[in-house]
């Protein structure tokens, strides 16, 4: 990878409900982690987002979640590591056939939600989640959060022989080890569209951001995570790949 990409969560909605403004955000990411119908998504948005992303040119990713449409994927469950290979599996490969159907292919997984943050806080599920990639395909990367020290899941991709991309995000607090604070802490996310795009431009630029501690806190990411969830946050993705010195993706 090039520079920092911008990466986005997308294809959430499902049914009758819409969320996020797909349509709207995706000429001005690079890679884009779609819902694979767990915790959000459904066959014919997978469909439509899969041909949104590749009309702009963009990354595909896979986007699963424990199965929880309910609690949108950020409740945890308790799974083995077998379960979690099967729930990986079944999610990759079903955004893989809808690519397939339109020529395009799933370049890399992103988890989602309470996966993603239970991947990072448990080693035997990062494991699980490494080992069900390496399965599936090895050439295909993992995204997963850049903390202050990245040695540890890095010794298990390299056990495995699968690449991490690492990534950061414009719009959340961070405490002092480099991990996300709480949604249900006050301050965890930011919604002031300035600090998110210097947020941003401090991430690009490799300087440290401020930890919730008020420690100093440097993170080695190769791509940056935003979101598209009203205009506004449409308007923060623009002005930060503008920032980037980034054209259209499109």
């Amino acid at each position: 990878m090039g520079g920092l990409l911008l990466n986005c969560d997308i294809g959430e909605s499902y049914g009758a409900w819409t969320m996020g403004l797909d349509a709207e955000v995706m000429p001005y990411i690079d890679c884009a982690n779609i819902a694979c119908g767990f915790h959000a998504g459904d066959p014919s948005v997978m469909r439509k987002t899969v041909a949104l992303a590749v009309a702009h040119d963009v990354t595909i990713g896979a986007h699963p979640a424990y199965p929880d449409l309910v609690g949108f994927g950020r409740r945890s469950m308790v799974c083995s590591a077998q379960e979690i290979q099967d729930l990986l599996h079944y999610q990759i490969g079903a955004l893989d056939g809808v690519c397939r159907a339109q020529g395009a292919k799933v370049s890399y997984v992103k988890p989602h939600g309470a996966l993603y943050n239970d991947m990072m806080a448990n080693p035997a599920q990062l494991r699980a989640v490494v080992e069900a990639i390496a399965r599936y395909n090895p050439q295909m990367p993992l995204m997963l959060l850049a903390m202050r020290d990245n040695a540890a899941a890095q010794a298990i991709a390299d056990e495995f022989g699968v690449t991490l991309w690492f990534e950061a995000f414009a719009d959340r607090a961070y405490d002092a080890l480099g991990r996300l604070v709480s949604r249900n802490l006050p301050g965890a996310v930011h919604h002031d569209p300035e600090t998110i795009i210097s947020q941003a431009l401090t991430l690009s630029r490799g300087e440290a951001l401020i930890a919730s501690d008020g420690s100093e806190l440097l993170l080695a990411a190769q791509t940056l995570c935003v979101h598209g969830d009203n205009a506004s946050s449409i308007a923060a993705v623009q002005r930060i790949r503008q920032a980037l010195g980034k054209t259209s993706a499109s």
